[in-house]
């Protein structure tokens, strides 16, 4: 999956996270079995962190939810 650099510009904009660092959790990402969902718990959190962003128990359940049963939507430009 290759995305263009005004696709890391629009997520730095919204995020304040830089190219190197969604680089690097995405790496990470590839790595690690995300329907396992102690794993995905863990990558939610550090996202928040990364973020500046909290997030609720309920959010993290309905995250997980939707990661775990394959709702998330292909065209992640739509969340942008």
């Amino acid at each position: 999956m290759n995305f263009s650099d005004s696709f890391f510009n629009k997520i730095e904009k919204k995020t304040n996270v830089g190219k190197e660092t969604i680089l690097d959790l995405a790496k990470k990402l590839q790595q690690n079995d995300l329907k396992h969902e102690g794993t995905l718990r863990e990558v939610i959190q550090e996202l928040g962190k990364m973020t500046g962003k909290s997030v609720s128990k309920e959010k993290e359940d309905k995250i997980v939810e939707a990661v775990v049963n394959d709702k998330v939507p292909n065209d992640l430009n739509k969340f942008l």
